[in-house]
Order: C-alpha cells, then sequence, then structure tokens
C-alpha cells in the first residue's frame, strides 16, 4: 500500500545525512509514490549514496550548484508526479508513521496543506519548544506573520495549490518558507497533527540559517515585497503592514544597540513609510 505522495528532497554536500533522510522515508509504514533528490551541485558522491540504497522509487535531479533551497524544491516539483507532495530538508528525518498520520488526517481535514510537529534537535540534545504558543490549523495567517511557524519537512501538500501558487521564490536564500507560508495562508486553512513526526536537526554542518548573524531581514524582505504587491486579502493586507512596521522598528532598534547607524535609519524609515 502506498500513499500518492512526490517525496522532495534538496540536498547539497550532505551525503552521510542524505543516506538517512532517504532511509526515514524508506522506513515509513505508508510508503511515498516516489522520492526525488535534487541534489544541488554537490562535491559528494551523492550518487554513491543512491546506489546504496538501491530503491526504485527514489530519482535524483541534478544541478549546478545555486544554492536557492526554493529553486531546488521548485525544480523537484515541476517533476513530481504525485497528487501530493512532501518535502524532507537532507539534515531532518521523519518518524516512520509521518505518511500514515498525516493520510489519516485528510481522511477527516480536506485542508490541502497538513503539517505535524517537530522534534528540535542541536548536536544530539532535545530543544525546548513550550515558548512556540502558535495556532496551528485553520486559518493562521496572523500567526505565520509573525515567524515560520510551518516546518518545511512536516508538510504535506496538494500539488495543484503549490503549483497555483507559483512554489517558493527562487531569489531567497533564506526565509522561503515563510514567504510560502504567508502567500498560502492568505487563501486557505491548514491541517495539523499535534504529535512530533519529524526530527529537525541542527548542529556543527553547514546550514542557512547559521550563515548569517541574523536571518529577520530576510523576513522583512519577503513580507515587504508582498505588502508591496498588494497580494493579500484587505484585512490580511493590514495586519501584514502592522507586522512590517514592528518587524522594521525592532531590526531598527537592534540596529542602534550593533552600532549600525545606516541600518537603524533605513529601517526607521522603512517602518514610518508602512505606518
Amino acid at each position: 500500500m502506498s500513499f500518492d505522495c512526490s517525496v522532495i528532497i534538496p540536498t547539497f554536500n550532505r551525503s552521510h545525512m542524505l543516506r538517512e533522510a532517504i532511509k526515514s522515508v524508506l522506513n515509513q509504514t505508508l510508503l511515498p509514490k516516489e522520492v526525488i533528490v535534487v541534489d544541488d551541485g554537490s562535491t559528494e558522491p551523492i550518487g554513491e549514496v543512491l546506489e546504496l540504497l538501491d530503491s526504485p522509487i527514489v530519482s535524483c535531479i541534478t544541478q549546478s550548484h545555486i544554492g536557492m533551497p526554493g529553486q531546488a524544491r521548485n525544480i523537484g516539483v515541476h517533476e513530481a508526479s504525485g497528487k501530493w507532495i512532501a518535502f524532507l530538508d537532507s539534515d531532518d528525518l521523519w518518524y516512520s508513521n509521518k505518511l500514515q498520520r498525516i493520510a489519516d488526517c485528510i481522511e477527516t481535514d480536506d485542508s490541502p496543506l497538513i503539517h505535524s510537529r517537530e522534534c528540535w534537535m542541536r548536536d544530539g540534545v532535545q530543544v525546548s519548544q513550550r515558548k512556540q504558543r502558535y495556532q496551528r490549523r485553520g486559518y493562521i495567517f496572523q500567526d505565520c506573520l509573525k515567524k515560520c511557524i510551518i516546518g518545511p519537512s512536516t508538510v504535506v501538500m496538494k500539488r495543484t495549490v503549490y503549483m497555483e501558487l507559483g512554489g517558493f521564490r527562487e531569489d531567497l536564500e533564506i526565509a522561503e518558507d515563510y514567504e510560502l507560508w504567508l502567500r498560502y495562508g492568505n487563501r486557505y486553512p491548514v491541517g495539523y497533527v499535534e504529535e512530533p513526526l519529524v526530527e529537525k536537526r541542527a548542529g556543527s554542518w553547514d546550514q542557512l540559517s547559521t550563515k548569517y548573524d541574523e536571518i529577520e531581514i530576510f523576513r522583512i524582505q519577503g513580507l515587504r515585497d508582498l505588502v508591496d504587491q498588494n497580494v493579500f486579502s484587505s484585512d490580511n493586507q493590514l495586519l501584514a503592514r502592522e507586522e512590517l512596521v514592528r518587524k522594521c522598528e525592532l531590526y531598527s532598534k537592534g540596529a542602534a544597540k550593533r552600532g549600525l547607524f545606516r541600518k537603524e535609519k533605513e529601517f526607521s524609515d522603512l517602518a514610518k513609510t508602512y505606518r
């Protein structure tokens, strides 16, 4: 028995973790239709990993290195044939019942996107999520404005809706998921499984989230572009502008504390513009 779902795994130079990630998909109690690895120009022998796993449902697309995770995911989705699509970052793992629990949720929830809790691990130690209190099911646009509250590795989404939205932005190195969930949440509700189905791993290896000192500036960029394009409903547009002002004001204050006075003025002026 299988689930009509295509799993997209973008990767770059994480061959040891990629093997574990793919195995976590192949060990599902409910198997997906296919697994598509999108190799963003790795210099490591990714092909050897796939040969060792030797699965007929696993394929690989290789491209020159670009470094944009949204672009890699979009390429995978365009090649996918499943009714549903799922994402798995190559340094994360799925629990063996992940797809089964999502499929069960689909039976009772007609939302075109289902996600779940994650278990956050850093260097093998679990990270507390006690302060992560957000609305996670239904129409969650307002909570999505604050930060990215949907983990890409938890998501199973209707392919038709993904294509309708245009997928991930390909020019955002970070916060491309935050930006897509805002566009999604402006139109649709989300379903939710109230249990961890994914192990989200962080550690000493290279990660985009640790490449920069802070990532809020990427969220500001994504949110500002959406506000400027007026893509939201009238009520959501007002909420988005208010959150954009708040983010700019906080960033301006932080820049002042670090002695970055040009940045302080730039984001203070932005806050005034959108207020």
